[in-house]
């Protein structure tokens, strides 16, 4: 039987850190009937929550899925939710996940308002352009201001915000919402969970509030759409209740606007009337754009997929996670059907036909197996073994690639070293094992010191990693502490430089000769002359007159990267550098791939050496919220780091610092934080720019090199 596209909602949770994004996942668990008790997240029982590390630290480390029931005025809707990190560290599960939503729900701490990682993430759904409702969570805690907390998502993060709600009372005394739409109150029975609702009229001491408020709201619905337009104008009291959620459903959807929620997920109160609005404004697959992708057959034409059962098939995998029946593959499937006997795809990215040998529907770690996979669901496979994050998997009669993700660049490293050989073969396995399933964690061997070096996203990213091998995967390692990525780049220009490698053995010799201009680019420069950046390089051939066979220049390309990925003043990855391959000669017998490698690897090097190279160090992006009294404390210890405070507000007696840090200066800063504000203090960091470092500091790091 058809899947009704129009009864579904894929949509995804995500916020900051602690504004209570998996408290309102094991409430939508709960009320829908998913699951028959609520979890906590802080005794270790959250569903979603269901890795030790997360049930031990009280955070979300890897997005969850599942899916639930929800009946909304009669009919019952389809959710596929995701419940996403808020700990910067793992905003690649953030990244991949949006990726493959139709909608999401960003949550904020009702006190705290737009927090860093709240701007993060609302970048992010941005990009991917997803439709957003916003839930104000915790209005139950002392010190919780909704109309502070509503501003604020207008001012920094640039949203028409349209608040849905408002609620009744605030901290001790929060104990329901009202609904502006239809202009009543609603509150939550505590004897039943949450789970009776209780319609009311308006209290008396907030009617003027809310009827201020609903008046703004009718107006920003009048802005959506033109016909409600001559109604507002002629009379504002005859638009109805149905058309204000039709223009906000339009306008939402259009990414005109976001509906704002509030209520108190630990309290139970207003999470059914969320789960209303995502059925109400967020849309089905069948409102979204067609996806988009190109098709290989074509010389990579555009082309797209509507999201009907009927289509050819076409589904992109956003993550795998290794599993001891194998990897558990999660996709979203856009178009078409995929059966489960003898189900035959294609992976056109690397011309791979995998074999699907079961599909299943998740719930956290628990499986629900499925006979098919259909146009608009998120679904686990179990038997491809060619396909990974970002990967396509499609018809093999009609193939497409869609659009792939991107992954962070990592900002920390720090070397590895197994105790014996045995642990040596393991640790090479489960280093591979996760860097299948997390794409912003890399490794490298560094051949001149023997040393493993892993990279991720932070300390908390390195160390979960790290407890991974130890305790998870029982592996003999030796760590070093966490040491900065750095990366080197040029400060001038330099042209005309040459690259020659001649051998002569004896027989057929190696003759390759290529000359090269460098000089400065940045990623977003080379995009506006229509280059493409490849790890920081971009790299361009103006050969004229065949002076180097046109066999030839991609392996001079390869050669250039190759030089650029191993560094030259200290072993970092060269970036920011664009490369013209301008001239050279060849040998007609000589002149191999092998050659021009070489040689556009020597030309490369000298270059950069002529232009002038330097270190660029990763630059931090620090929040702080501190009591005011430690202002004068913190301010001083982060000038001693290199610190530059960009922006100090002050709320009541908290004094929220936004500053810029370098990251090797910033090391163990929550411990000290922590002793300079008596524990008052909290801080939230993210990877903000790489810059120049100063010269003394970088001569300092060269010289351990």
């Amino acid at each position: 039987m058809a899947l009704d596209l129009r009864k579904l909602r894929n949509i995804g949770i995500c916020a900051h850190i602690d504004a209570g994004k998996t408290t309102v996942t094991e409430r939508f668990l709960y009320y829908t009937g998913k699951n028959y008790k609520m979890g906590e997240v802080h005794e270790g029982t959250a569903t979603m929550d269901f890795l030790e590390e997360e049930q031990e630290r009280g955070i979300t480390i890897q997005s969850a899925a599942t899916t639930c029931p929800w009946d909304y005025q009669g009919s019952t809707y389809t959710l596929n939710l995701i419940d996403t990190p808020g700990h910067v560290d793992f905003t690649i599960e953030v990244e991949r996940s949006l990726r493959v939503l139709d909608g999401a729900i960003a949550v904020f701490d009702g006190k705290e308002g737009v927090e860093a990682q709240s701007e993060t993430v609302w970048r992010q759904a941005d990009r991917y352009r997803v439709p957003r409702l916003c839930f104000i969570n915790k209005m139950d805690k002392v010190g919780a201001d909704f109309e502070f907390s509503f501003k604020s998502i207008g001012e920094r993060l640039g949203a028409n915000a349209v608040a849905v709600q408002y609620p009744i009372g605030a901290g001790e005394s929060f104990e329901g919402i009202i609904d502006l739409v239809e202009m009543k109150a609603y509150y939550f029975d505590a004897s039943e969970l949450g789970a009776l609702v209780v319609q009311r009229e308006i209290p008396e001491n907030l009617r003027k509030t809310a009827e201020q408020w609903h008046h703004n709201l009718v107006e920003k619905a009048a802005d959506l759409d033109d016909a409600l337009t001559e109604l507002y104008v002629e009379d504002e009291a005859s638009i109805t209740a149905g058309q204000i959620k039709a223009a906000l459903r339009k306008g939402t959807i259009e990414l005109k606007c976001t509906p704002v929620f509030c209520g108190s997920a630990l309290k139970n109160i207003g999470v059914q009337r969320l789960l209303d609005g995502v059925v109400e404004y967020l849309p089905d697959p069948t409102e979204v754009p067609e996806v988009e992708g190109i098709d290989p057959r074509h010389k990579n034409r555009e082309t797209t997929r509507p999201h009907r059962e009927d289509a050819p098939f076409s589904a992109l995998v956003f993550k795998v996670v290794s599993d001891t029946h194998g990897n558990l593959t999660y996709m979203r499937v856009y178009s078409g059907k995929l059966e489960q006997k003898g189900a035959r795809i294609l992976n056109p990215s690397n011309h791979k036909k995998e074999n699907v040998s079961r599909i299943f529907e998740m719930h956290a770690k628990n499986r629900e197996p499925l006979d098919a996979a259909r146009a608009g669901q998120i679904v686990a496979v179990i038997g491809l073994k060619h396909s990974f994050t970002g990967d396509t998997l499609c018809d093999a009669q009609n193939p497409i690639i869609l659009e792939r993700m991107e992954f962070p660049e990592p900002v920390i490293s720090m070397s590895i070293e197994p105790f014996t050989n045995e642990d040596k073969q393991r640790l090479a396995d489960a280093l591979t094992t996760i860097r299948r399933e997390d794409p912003s964690f890399q490794t490298s061997y560094n051949e001149d010191t023997g040393e493993t070096i892993i990279a991720g996203m932070g300390e908390l990213h390195l160390e979960i990693v790290k407890h991974k091998l130890l305790r998870d995967m029982k592996i003999g390692v030796k760590v070093s502490k966490p040491r900065v990525s750095y990366r080197e780049t040029i400060t001038g220009s330099a042209s005309g430089v040459r690259g020659r490698f001649i051998k002569q053995t004896g027989g057929r010799g190696q003759y390759g000769d290529a000359v090269i201009d460098v000089c400065p680019i940045t990623a977003e420069e080379a995009e506006e002359q229509g280059l493409e950046s490849i790890g920081g390089v971009a790299f361009r051939e103006r050969i004229t007159q065949g002076v180097i066979p046109r066999e030839f220049i991609p392996s001079v390309e390869a050669g250039v990267r190759s030089a650029a990925g191993s560094g030259i003043l200290g072993g970092y990855p060269v970036v920011n550098v664009k490369v013209d391959l301008v001239f050279g000669s060849y040998h007609e017998v000589d002149s191999s791939p092998l050659a021009f490698e070489q040689a556009g690897a020597l030309a490369f090097r000298e270059a950069c050496k002529q232009a002038g190279l330097a270190l660029l160090e990763p630059i931090m992006k620090v929040v702080i919220t501190t009591p005011d009294e430690f202002f004068g404390a913190v301010s001083g210890d982060l000038s001693s780091r290199r610190g530059q405070i960009i922006e100090s507000d002050l709320r009541g007696k908290v004094r929220i610092l936004t500053a810029e840090a370098p990251l090797a200066e910033m090391f163990g800063y929550t411990t000290i934080l922590r002793g300079l504000t008596q524990g008052r203090a909290t801080s939230t960091m993210e990877p903000s720019a790489y810059r120049l470092m100063p010269e003394k500091l970088q001569n300092a790091i060269l010289a351990r090199c």
